[in-house]
């Protein structure tokens, strides 16, 4: 059964049980106040009858009925009773409204109370059917019982009034749970609504499959409402505040778990904020913050997601390196493409001695390259790296050159690969975009340096491309700056300036005398020593070669 039929069903009955059982109790009450009322009425008229004066002088005389009958039929009709009948104490009427009855014995058996002094309402079948009657006694001047009044409503009568109550109980009754129904429908129309037509177990099988999201996403996430109280916040949230895995933050003000977010002045002002960087104790982290919309398009919250800086940058520098080693190897396949169709063509023109010496001229440039990093970079990660990019300058038609004198070979087990991979390579490609970018120049040269000697490791990289302009200076390792042309640049050197700082090293850099830039890297070998470095526009001195 479908809940909003469910919800229908429930809520008219619990709205028929009360309201029917509220109508019994009323039709009750009513109806027994209204006899209580009828039998007090006739017992106050009985006895106010019995204390008249004429009534009591009345039994003394010889024909009594001749004087009570016009007294109390006169009342009779004021108050429209059905009878007021006046007896002896043998029972023997006095009056009565049917005059053929008087002088007869009154019917009931309910007298002997009042003949002993007390005044009774009693219900009894008379000579006139069934009654609520109230008696009195009457006294003589002694106060001796001589007589009894007793006055009477037909029940026939009390009942056709309650009849009259029942009718309207039951209307009332009847209306109002015609209102109910139709409140109970928009009721159940207005849950269904809300929660967008969802059955109760689809309801919680989205709660279980959003718990199961939240804590798949390797990112914080913290949700809070319109007053700042934090709502949900999943397990790797709670890693990246440094609390305990079981700890729970919700109900708690958004201030006292990150005091300087800004998930307030969303809900405030219903403006999403993307890639916003912030610090969460000692940890740099990215944010992003969404407001919660609302079908009445309110908000109500918001939610934000916040990941570790360092966590990007591992992804950028791990998706940085599959780039560099995808573009060394398409251009050595394009580079030895070319010569392998030079030297078919040389074989096809039967000029045989000038193939040979390009294959031996070819040989030697990269037997001697190899040799060389082989010796002197004999790590395979960076000397790959910079067989790559030299396969890479060819395909350009640019000249990439290792510096004979540089040596790295003494580079401590502490100190992460990844990260100089990362350093190294950034820098040759922003050299390398920098000379390209210059097309004025006939020769398009970029140098790197590298040496171990003493207790910092050095790179040195330098170009003589365009070079960085002097307004620039301040800025030229921020995220997204570049001095080149087109989107998704001003990466590479926000890389190297992070991957500098976690190996606690510094960059520099400074214009050449032909104009390009010369970066200096300088990461200290024993990891206490040195201190993270900014970027700035102070030059170091040129390393003696």
């Amino acid at each position: 059964m479908r809940l909003q039929t469910k919800l229908i069903l429930i809520i008219c009955s619990l709205l028929a049980l009360v309201i029917v059982s509220l109508g019994g109790i009323f039709y009750y009450i009513t109806t027994s106040v209204f006899e209580d009322q009828i039998g007090n009425r006739a017992l106050k008229v009985a006895e106010t009858i019995a204390l008249m004066p004429e009534i009591r002088r009345a039994f003394h005389e010889s024909n009594p009925s001749e004087i009570i009958q016009p007294i109390v039929e006169t009342i009779r009709e004021k108050i429209d009773a059905e009878y007021i009948v006046v007896g002896n104490r043998e029972g023997i009427r006095y009056s009565h409204p049917v005059t053929d009855r008087i002088g007869k014995e009154m019917v009931g058996g309910d007298n002997g109370p009042v003949l002993e002094g007390q005044s009774i309402i009693s219900k009894a079948i008379g000579s006139l059917g069934p009654s609520l009657r109230g008696k009195a006694p009457v006294y003589d001047e002694s106060g001796y019982v001589i007589g009894i009044v007793s006055v009477g409503f037909l029940t026939e009568d009390i009942d056709h009034f309650n009849d009259i109550y029942q009718e309207r109980v039951e209307l009332i009754t009847l209306i109002v749970l015609a209102v109910g129904i139709t409140g109970s429908v928009l009721i159940a129309r207005s849950v269904r609504k809300s929660i967008h037509g969802l059955e109760p177990e689809e309801i919680g099988a989205l709660y279980t499959e959003k718990q199961a999201i939240l804590e798949s996403i390797h990112e914080g996430i913290i949700a809070v409402n319109h007053k700042g109280i934090v709502t949900l916040a999943n397990r790797y949230a709670l890693q990246l505040l440094q609390l305990p895995e079981n700890a729970s933050i919700a109900g708690k003000h958004i201030e006292e778990v990150i005091p300087n977010t800004r998930l307030h002045e969303v809900v405030r002002t219903g403006k999403a904020e993307v890639d916003r960087e912030m610090m969460i104790g000692d940890l740099e982290v990215v944010v992003n913050r969404v407001p919660i919309i609302d079908m009445n398009s309110q908000v109500t919250g918001a939610v934000s997601s916040f990941r570790s800086k360092s966590e990007l940058y591992r992804l950028a520098e791990e998706l940085s390196q599959v780039k560099r080693f995808a573009d060394a190897l398409r251009a050595q396949t394009h580079e030895f493409s070319n010569k392998l169709y030079v030297i078919s063509g040389l074989i096809q023109l039967e000029s045989y001695q000038e193939a040979v010496e390009l294959i031996s001229r070819e040989s030697d440039v990269h037997q001697n390259l190899v040799q060389f990093i082989m010796r002197e970079i004999p790590d395979p990660m960076i000397g790959g790296l910079l067989i790559g990019k030299y396969n890479h300058a060819q395909e350009l038609k640019l000249n990439f050159e290792i510096d004979h004198e540089s040596s790295f070979r003494d580079i401590p087990e502490q100190v992460d690969r990844n990260l100089l991979v990362t350093i190294i390579g950034n820098l040759i490609d922003n050299a390398m975009e920098a000379v390209l970018a210059c097309e004025g120049k006939p020769e398009k040269h970029v140098k790197l340096f590298m040496t171990d000697l003493g207790e910092d490791l050095i790179i040195e990289c330098e170009d003589n491309g365009i070079g960085i302009p002097e307004e620039m200076t301040s800025i030229v390792f921020e995220k997204g700056y570049s001095t080149k042309p087109g989107e998704h640049r001003g990466i590479g050197l926000a890389l190297v300036l992070h991957a500098v700082g976690k190996l606690n090293g510094y960059i520099t850099f400074h214009r050449n005398t032909i104009g390009g830039t010369i970066f200096t890297v300088a990461i200290p070998k024993q990891s206490d020593l040195g201190k993270r470095g900014t970027a700035s526009d102070r030059s170091m001195p040129n390393t003696d070669r």
